[in-house]
């Protein structure tokens, strides 16, 4: 059975930071590319950033210099540092995992509310 299990969400000021995580079991991990998207409330989910599996990157114009994403292939878990946070990054994160040929596996979502 796949799992991708999201945690870290949270309230937080303008400028604040947080720290997401998504555990993942049942797949070949380091064989994913790893992302984060984002939906927000009347919006389409959109792309924040990704991680293959030897560790290329690729973010948003929108999260560039403010984010980081990374992942430990021993421990199954992704990453997603976000600094200096704005009111316009509130939105549901989901934790995805995409393997060429394979199907695409979804997180349950945790909720990022920045606002003061």
């Amino acid at each position: 059975q796949v799992q991708l299990v999201e945690s870290g969400g949270g309230l937080v000021q303008p400028g604040g930071s947080l720290r997401l995580s998504c555990a993942v079991s049942g797949i070949i991990f380091s064989a994913n590319v790893m992302g984060w998207y984002r939906q927000a409330p009347g919006r389409e989910r959109d792309l924040v950033a990704t991680i293959t599996g030897s560790g290329s990157t690729n973010y948003a114009d929108s999260v560039k210099g403010r984010f980081t994403i990374s992942r430990d292939n021993a421990k199954k878990v992704v990453y997603l540092q976000m600094n200096s946070l704005k009111p316009e990054d509130t939105a549901i994160y989901y934790c995805n995992a995409y393997r060429p040929g394979y199907r695409t596996f979804w997180g349950q979502g945790t909720q990022v509310t920045v606002s003061s």
